[in-house]
């Protein structure tokens, strides 16, 4: 194997081509299934450690002071950690501990606002953060995650769950769309889009459940009403496709005045459809989004959001059969029209990209 790579590597030196090889070796990762096994050791150690501190602390949790003192000794220990180790294991210990000191964050909270009106809103700035300080990129994703469940439950309290949908979705294009933009920063915004992305499959997931609305009602303040909210949601999802078509037709040139009125007009059907339709507008972004930056993991879950979505509006009984084929109808022929528009200006770039050469 060697001996036709140095044959090559001569023929360059002799054509003039100066190979720059690196003076040190990549360092080797450990397959998946064996950092697996060390993240689930370090989860059960961590937890059988846990155990055995809160039988001797257990009066902790009497008291929100002394919670919250232990709660933000856990989250600093972990933070510590996390700092100076590269061990899969130590650094799944120290996730443990950060969350069971989050725990005890919240509980004080709870204690001290005698209730759970304002506990989202504080777990969200908890979350968001941890998301930035964190040294890790497993916890940065779990604080991405949980901040989009605080986001939601914050919402639900006053009958805005589903624009919770539209923020996450358009955060996670934001920072998806613009992550080359700091180098320096690349995994940090990886690791926090991988967490709002699941925090979608999972409001996905609750809606498909029937159970969206398990969590409203906990508030005497209505901000919105269910049809103002799931059009504002909707809103929030249509400018996330926008800004993802707007994003792929700005690296090449501006297509005609006819051309973009069909495509905002694609854009605004599948608005209106995802407003009888919860998520198939973020589905149907999702997927764009993955083929924009050709991202295998984020076209599947687009694929997944969409089965979701036409699977919970499936079986909504508000609405008749006919209602649904229309509606289906409708979304169906605006993508295809949006497809149509698409293909007809990248046949109008090749016969100019051809002149310019």
């Amino acid at each position: 194997m060697n001996r036709p790579v140095d044959a090559f590597k001569q023929r360059l030196a002799q054509a003039g081509v100066v190979l720059n090889e690196p003076s040190s070796t990549a360092p080797l990762e450990s397959p998946w299934f064996v950092r697996a096994l060390q993240a689930f050791s370090g989860w059960l150690a961590a937890l059988f450690l846990l155990g055995f501190i809160a039988m001797g602390v257990i009066f902790v949790a009497e008291s929100a002071a002394a919670s919250l003192v232990v709660g933000g000794i856990l989250i600093g220990g972990a933070f510590a950690l996390l700092r100076t180790t590269q061990s899969d294991v130590l650094e799944h210990m120290a996730l443990v501990f950060s969350l069971a000191g989050q725990l005890l964050v919240a509980w004080a909270v709870v204690e001290m606002l005698s209730g759970v009106t304002y506990l989202w809103w504080a777990l969200l700035g908890l979350q968001c953060v941890l998301a930035l300080i964190m040294p890790s990129q497993v916890h940065r994703s779990f604080s991405a995650f949980l901040a989009s469940l605080a986001l939601y439950m914050a919402l639900a309290s006053n009958e805005l769950e589903q624009v919770a949908i539209g923020l996450v979705l358009l955060a996670l294009t934001l920072l998806w769309l613009n992550e080359y933009r700091w180098p320096e920063r690349i995994k940090m915004v990886q690791a926090w889009c991988a967490g709002l992305l699941v925090g979608l499959l999972v409001f996905q997931g609750v809606v498909l459940s029937g159970e969206s609305s398990w969590v409203s009602h906990h508030s005497p303040v209505v901000w919105l009403g269910p049809w103002a909210a799931s059009w504002l949601s909707a809103l929030l999802e249509a400018l996330a496709l926008l800004y993802v078509i707007h994003t792929v037709l700005h690296q090449h040139s501006q297509p005609a005045m006819g051309e973009r009125l069909a495509i905002y007009g694609a854009i605004a059907a599948v608005a209106v459809v995802s407003v009888y339709v919860p998520g198939l507008g973020a589905g149907i972004t999702v997927l764009l989004l993955g083929f924009a930056i050709s991202h295998r993991k984020l076209m599947a879950s687009g694929i997944l959001l969409l089965l979701l979505a036409v699977s919970s509006y499936y079986y909504w009984l508000d609405v008749t059969l006919l209602i649904k084929a229309l509606l289906l109808f409708v979304m169906g022929s605006s993508l295809l029209a949006l497809r149509w528009v698409l293909l007809r200006w990248l046949r109008s770039l090749k016969p100019a990209e051809r002149s310019d050469q």
